[in-house]
C-alpha cells in the first residue's frame, strides 16, 4: 500500500518488523502569549475614560494604567471594512468588503465576504497550534448566506475559529438577539425579563471556551476574538446603569465637548496646540433647543452611557477571569472601536433607530411621551448628532465619513509580560491604521503569514507591524501612507498630511472639493491649507488615485441602502418569480435571507392542519419595537402591524376552522400607505388601513411557526408557537416597491448628514 501521509516509520508484516512514527503537531512557541482582542462598536475617540470623557469605564482605564494607549490609531469609516483589515491585515477594499458585507456589487471589492486569498488571523494562529475562539459580531458573511440553510463558507467557524457564539448581522436586539452557537441557531438562554443581556451571556460564553482550553489543553494559546454589540444601536443596557446617569447630560454637548477636550490636553492623547472642531452642520447650540429636544437628547446620551459602562463592566468580568486561571499577564489584550460615533440617529436622535431607515423624522415632541422606554426593551434607540460629535471630540464628522472623526478611534494595548514596567501608563502617538494590528500579533508570535493557505495563493499583508512601538516611545512611525475611502468619501494620509473630500451622493466624483491639514499639528483638521498648498493637494490627489489603483478600491460606488436590491440578481435564496415556500420546521431566518416584504404589496399562505382551539403564529417578523405578524388567537385569525409601538390589526369576523384550510393575509401598499386583510380558504375575512408602510420593517429576520425574539403583537407572549400542524407556508411578492429610486436617492442623503 501507498504510504500514509505524514508517516516516516517502516510498515512491514508484522508489528516487530515494523517503526512506528508520530508526526509533530504544530505547536506554537515556549511562552508564547495567547491574544485577545476586544472590539467596540460605534464608539468615538474620546469615550472612553481615558481618551477625555466623563463616562465610567474603569476597567479600560485601568487596562491603560498598566498599558498603553494609542493617540493617532485610525480604521476605516464602517464596521465590516474595519473588521476585515483587522482580521487579514489587509485593506478593505483588496479583501472584498468594501463597505458592509449586507451588499454584493458583483466587483471584487464588494463581495460581501473575505476574500481566500487573505486568511484570517484566526486561520493563520489556528494552523500554528493556537486556540482559536471568536465571540459577538461578526458581520463578515453575505447575509443571504447567514441563515440555517448556509453556506456556512465564511461564518467564522470556517474562517479559522474552532468555535463561535454571536449573531451573524450587522446589529441585534440586546435583550432578545438573534443568535448562532458554531454553526447553528441557538435560542437565548434566558428572557429580558428574567435579568439577560446580550453582553453578559457573551462574557459567560466566553470564559466558558477559555476555562475549556486552559484546563484540557494548556500547551495551547488561545486567539480570542470578542466584538461586543455594544455600543451599536440599540443603546439597550440594565436599568440601574441607565438610571446612574440621570440629569448627568442636562448641560448638554457644548459643555459636554469643553469638559472632555479640557480633559483631552490634562491627559496629553491629543497633541498641544490642537483646536477643537466647530459644530457640524446640523448640530444646534445646545441652549437654543426647545426643552423637549434636549429632554430627549439629555435622555439618549444616559442610555449610551450606561451601555457603555454596562459593557466596561463586562470587560472587566472577562479581565477579572483571565486573572483568576493565571492567563492575564502573558495575554496581548488590545481594545478598540471599529468606526467612529455613528450619525445614525439624525439630528434629533430617536426612539426607534428604524425610522431613520424610513425616512421618518421622529421629532422630540412625539418622543418625550416615552422617555421612560428609553434604554429598555422597549426601544431602539440612538443618539442626536450633537452626542456623537462629544463622543468624538476633538473632531468633526462622524462613522461613515473619512474625516478624523469617521476614522480616529482609541486604542488599549495591555501586556504586563511584554511591556516594561517603566513603559506602563505611557502614550503612542505613531500613526497607525487597523490593518497593522494582524501583522503586530504575527511579529509578537513569531508568526510568518503564508505565502499559501490551503491550496490559495495569498495577497501581501499590507499592514505595518506595530511591535517596535511598544519599546520606543518615540521611534518615528513606520507607517508612511494610507488611504481611506467609504461611499464616496476619500482621504490620504502622507507622513503627517491629509488630503480629505467628503462626497455628496450624485455629484461627480471629478467635481469632489478636496481639503489639504497637516495633521502632524492639527490633528482635528480645522485649518485647511488646500488654497495655501494647491501643488502638495495635487500630489496627494493623484496619489490616492495610485493607492486606489494599488488596492482595488475602483471603481468608486457612492450607493447605499439601493445596493440591498442587487441580492435578487443571482436567483438562488431570491428566485426570479420573488416567491418563497417554507416547509416546517424552520430556523429563523436573518433580515436578508427571508422574503423582502417591506415597501411593497405581498401575498401569504399557511397551509395548516389545526385542531380544535389550537392557536399560536403563523408568521412573524422584527420584534416589539417594529414588526409584523399573523397568528391564531381565539379562534380568530389575526394580523398585527406593528408600526414603532402603533398597531395596526386586522381580526376575522368569523373563526377560524377546525381542520385543514389555507390562513393568510393580502397586504397591498397605496402610495405611502396600505390595506392588509386577513384571509381563510381564500376569502378576505378582515381589514385593516395601514397609515404608513414601513420600507425598512428590523434587523431581525422571520419567524416560522413561531415568534422568535420579543413579540412583535402585543396580544401574546413570544414564542406562542402554533398548536396545529403548519404544514407549508408560501409568501408572493406581488409588486416591486414604487419608490425605490427616490427612497434610495433620500436615505443616501439623509445617511451622509
Amino acid at each position: 500500500m501507498t504510504s500514509a501521509h505524514d508517516f516516516d516509520g517502516v510498515i512491514g508484516r508484522t508489528v516487530a518488523e515494523s517503526t512506528p512514527s508520530w508526526p509533530t503537531p504544530k505547536r506554537p512557541r515556549a511562552g508564547a502569549p495567547n491574544v485577545v482582542v476586544v472590539l467596540i462598536d460605534d464608539l468615538g475617540f474620546s469615550h472612553f475614560g481615558c481618551y477625555g470623557s466623563t463616562l465610567a469605564t474603569p476597567t479600560i482605564d485601568r487596562l491603560a494604567a498598566n498599558g498603553l494607549r494609542y493617540t493617532n490609531f485610525h480604521v476605516t469609516p464602517l464596521c465590516s471594512p474595519t473588521r476585515a483589515a483587522l482580521l487579514t491585515g489587509r485593506n478593505h477594499h483588496e479583501v472584498g468588503m468594501r463597505s458592509v458585507s449586507n451588499f454584493n456589487t458583483g466587483f471584487p471589492n464588494m463581495r460581501g465576504e473575505v476574500s481566500t486569498s487573505a486568511a484570517t488571523m484566526a486561520e493563520v494562529l489556528s494552523a500554528e497550534g493556537y486556540a482559536t475562539f471568536a465571540v459577538g459580531k461578526w458581520h463578515l458573511c453575505a447575509m443571504e448566506n447567514a441563515s440555517a440553510a448556509g453556506p456556512f463558507d465564511q461564518w467564522p467557524c470556517q474562517r479559522g475559529f474552532d468555535r463561535y457564539y454571536g449573531f451573524l448581522d450587522g446589529e441585534t436586539d440586546q435583550f432578545s438577539p438573534d443568535l448562532v452557537a458554531d454553526n447553528h441557531r441557538v435560542e437565548p438562554p434566558r428572557r429580558a425579563e428574567d435579568g439577560y443581556h446580550l453582553s453578559e451571556d457573551l462574557v459567560d460564553r466566553a470564559v466558558a471556551m477559555v476555562r475549556d482550553t486552559t484546563s484540557i489543553r494548556p500547551d495551547r494559546p488561545f486567539f480570542l476574538y470578542f466584538a461586543f454589540g455594544a455600543t451599536h444601536a440599540p443603546h439597550q443596557a440594565p436599568t440601574s446603569y441607565v438610571e446612574k446617569y440621570r440629569g448627568a447630560f442636562d448641560d448638554g454637548w457644548d459643555v459636554a465637548r469643553d469638559a472632555w477636550f479640557a480633559r483631552q490636553q490634562e491627559l496629553g492623547v491629543i497633541p498641544e496646540g490642537t483646536a477643537l472642531a466647530p459644530r457640524n452642520p446640523g448640530v444646534e447650540p445646545w441652549d437654543s433647543l426647545p426643552e423637549n429636544h434636549r429632554l430627549l437628547a439629555a435622555r439618549l446620551q444616559e442610555a449610551y452611557a450606561g451601555f457603555l459602562e454596562h459593557t466596561d463592566f463586562q470587560i472587566g468580568r472577562l479581565v477579572d477571569e483571565l486573572a483568576a486561571i493565571d492567563q492575564l499577564d502573558n495575554t496581548v489584550l488590545m481594545v478598540l472601536s471599529d468606526n467612529g460615533a455613528s450619525q445614525e440617529g439624525g439630528p434629533f436622535g430617536v426612539l426607534h433607530e428604524m425610522k431613520f431607515f424610513n425616512f421618518i423624522l421622529e421629532t422630540p415632541d412625539d418622543a418625550v411621551a416615552r422617555l421612560d422606554d428609553i434604554g429598555g426593551p422597549r426601544s431602539h434607540t440612538n443618539y442626536p448628532w450633537g452626542w456623537a460629535q462629544a463622543g468624538n471630540t476633538p473632531f468633526k464628522w462622524y462613522k461613515q465619513n473619512t474625516h478624523e472623526g469617521g476614522v480616529h478611534v482609541p486604542l488599549v494595548v495591555h501586556w504586563p509580560t511584554g511591556i516594561a514596567a517603566a513603559a506602563r501608563g505611557t502614550l503612542r502617538d505613531q500613526f497607525h491604521h487597523v490593518n497593522d494590528l494582524a501583522p503586530t500579533v504575527y511579529e509578537l508570535l513569531g508568526v510568518t503569514a503564508p505565502a499559501e493557505f490551503r491550496g490559495v495563493p495569498q495577497m501581501p499583508v499590507t499592514g505595518t507591524s506595530m511591535r517596535y512601538t511598544l519599546d520606543d516611545p518615540a521611534a518615528p512611525s513606520r507607517k508612511s501612507v494610507q488611504y481611506f475611502e467609504m461611499m464616496g468619501h476619500r482621504a490620504l494620509y502622507l507622513d503627517g498630511w491629509k488630503a480629505v473630500t467628503r462626497h455628496t451622493p450624485g455629484v461627480a466624483f471629478d467635481d469632489d472639493t478636496w481639503e489639504l491639514y497637516h495633521v502632524a499639528i492639527d490633528r482635528s483638521e480645522c485649518h485647511d491649507l488646500a488654497g495655501d498648498e494647491p501643488e502638495r493637494l495635487a500630489a496627494m490627489v493623484e496619489r490616492w488615485w495610485a493607492e486606489a489603483e494599488d488596492h482595488g478600491v475602483l471603481p468608486l460606488d457612492d450607493r447605499t441602502i439601493e445596493l440591498f436590491a442587487a441580492r435578487f440578481a443571482d436567483g438562488t435564496v431570491h428566485r426570479a418569480d420573488r416567491h418563497y415556500t417554507y416547509w416546517p420546521p424552520v430556523s429563523p431566518l436573518p433580515a436578508q435571507a427571508g422574503p423582502s416584504i417591506g415597501g411593497r404589496s405581498w401575498d401569504l399562505d399557511a397551509s395548516v392542519d389545526r385542531p380544535a382551539g389550537a392557536q399560536g403564529v403563523l408568521f412573524a417578523t422584527g420584534t416589539e419595537n417594529s414588526g409584523v405578524s399573523l397568528f391564531v388567537l381565539d379562534d380568530r385569525l389575526v394580523f398585527d402591524y406593528n408600526f414603532f409601538g402603533e398597531h395596526h390589526v386586522a381580526v376575522s369576523d368569523v373563526p377560524v376552522p377546525v381542520g385543514q384550510g389555507v390562513l393568510g393575509v393580502r397586504f397591498r401598499r397605496t402610495g405611502t400607505g396600505g390595506t392588509a386583510s386577513v384571509v381563510i380558504d381564500g376569502a378576505p375575512r378582515g381589514t385593516v388601513e395601514i397609515p404608513t408602510v414601513m420600507r425598512v420593517i428590523s434587523s431581525v429576520g422571520a419567524s416560522i411557526g413561531f415568534d422568535h425574539g420579543s413579540a412583535v403583537s402585543e396580544r401574546y407572549e413570544a414564542p406562542f408557537a402554533f398548536e396545529g400542524v403548519l404544514e407549508r407556508l408560501d409568501i408572493q411578492l406581488v409588486t416591486p416597491r414604487p419608490d425605490d429610486a427616490a427612497a434610495s436617492e433620500a436615505l443616501s442623503i439623509m445617511s451622509r448628514q
